[in-house]
């Protein structure tokens, strides 16, 4: 058969198993999945948030490339601990319309707004917040790439751009991953917000034979998608300008193709600079990476609290970090002040340059503080503690509603 017959006909295979897989992606973002308690229920849920978890055959494992997958299953599972039905939307599903009462509503990110005002009255409405508010983030992205164009005489297209939203002034309140940087970019609405740690999806034991002297000169820059956003090209011209210092890149490069072919040579043709690409946490080759290096290189202008940052902390990397990673740092890390090249070149050769034992002291208390704040089970009861606090906060205000009334009305009488 002639080659171009052979071409036409797999590129028409390859068309229609595109549109199937589109529609079959689309149905299932319009499914709602309804989840009952072992006990009587006492009301119901309404959960606006990832639903793919929820449709998981037995068996089939969590995808752990995002710690939402599994913190959406703990959320569900909290309000079904304590006896709610609980039906899950997909976080864009626009055709869902409540038929019921539900005394809460959870949504991360497109629904507050629209679904609000057709919810009874008396249901609390919780907004997560997994990132800075919307109109922070692009602008910091924009910002980002207009320093990049003006740097390098590169212009580049927006990755994460999103039309900004009004969840947080619909919501009752909000729980946060992320630091005071994220509840920062809320702060304008007025309302209270719980303080959520991200989990993470793989924990590791210590590196104990790590050593420190072979590694001293090596980095990482870890991340996902939106890599000017997340400072990949400020640290790769910083490693350019500093051969002696080796930096290994992982994350979705192939996925950015202007990205990648405006610092192919960084990327591929710099001697000190190895891309690795996207890599699975939950692998031994992320252990043998992060073993292999002494910090992680992170100046992201605008997170809510990466997920990337911990999963480095958990492996035992001295963090270099940016204020709006969203992660606090103590005394086992370092965070920019400004943001520059220059500055980035100055933390990593100051990092470098600290006696061997410093070094493995605060790779040690990156990794306990990690262990100590970041796991599962410190989402787990921080959430319920979130939302047990929303509960008697809500009986407060309709306590102190009644009271109110009841005063309102005997001075009429």
């Amino acid at each position: 058969m002639p080659n171009n017959i052979l071409s036409l006909i797999n590129n028409t295979i390859s068309f229609i198993t595109k549109k199937i897989q589109t529609r079959i992606n689309y149905a299932k973002t319009l499914q709602v999945v309804s989840l009952k308690p072992k006990q009587p229920s006492q009301g119901n849920v309404l959960l606006s948030y990832r639903i793919e978890p929820f449709l998981l055959k037995p068996g089939q494992p969590m995808p752990n490339d995002h710690t939402w997958y599994w913190e959406v299953k703990q959320i569900a599972q909290t309000f079904l601990d304590l006896r709610y039905n609980v039906d899950v939307i997909q976080f864009h599903n626009d055709k869902f319309v409540p038929q019921k009462d539900y005394a809460f509503f959870i949504d991360i990110r497109h629904r507050m707004e629209a679904l609000a005002p057709k919810l009874n009255k008396d249901c609390i409405k919780i907004f997560h917040v997994d990132i800075a508010n919307m109109v922070f983030r692009n602008a910091a992205e924009c910002n980002r790439l207009l320093e990049l164009q003006q740097r390098k005489g590169i212009t580049l297209r927006p990755q994460r751009f999103e039309m900004p939203n009004l969840g947080i002034e619909y919501a009752d309140c909000a729980t946060v991953l992320g630091n005071d940087f994220t509840v920062g970019t809320f702060k304008y609405a007025n309302k209270p917000m719980y303080r959520i740690p991200i989990s993470s999806p793989v924990v590791y034991p210590y590196p104990e034979k790590k050593d420190f002297t072979a590694v001293r000169n090596n980095f990482l820059w870890f991340g996902g998608s939106a890599l000017v956003l997340k400072g990949l090209d400020l640290v790769l011209d910083a490693f350019a300008q500093m051969p002696e210092y080796h930096l290994t890149v992982c994350g979705p490069i192939s996925n950015d193709k202007e990205f990648e072919q405006a610092f192919y040579k960084e990327l591929y043709q710099t001697p000190n600079i190895h891309t690795y690409g996207w890599i699975d946490v939950s692998s031994p080759e992320f252990i043998e990476v992060t073993n292999n290096c002494l910090g992680l290189v992170y100046p992201s202008v605008s997170e809510g609290q990466s997920g990337a940052v911990i999963s480095c902390l958990q492996a035992g990397l001295i963090p270099i970090l940016s204020y709006e990673s969203g992660v606090d740092i103590c005394d086992f890390g370092v965070i920019f002040d400004n943001l520059s090249l220059e500055e980035i070149k100055t933390k990593v050769r100051s990092i470098s340059s600290l006696p061997v034992e410093d070094l493995k002291v605060m790779s040690r208390k990156a990794w306990e503080y990690a262990r100590t704040n970041h796991t599962k089970e410190q989402f787990t009861q921080a959430y319920k503690n979130a939302v047990q606090q929303t509960i008697e906060d809500h009986k407060s205000k309709k306590q102190s509603y009644f009271i109110e009334s009841s005063k309102q009305l005997i001075s009429r009488t």
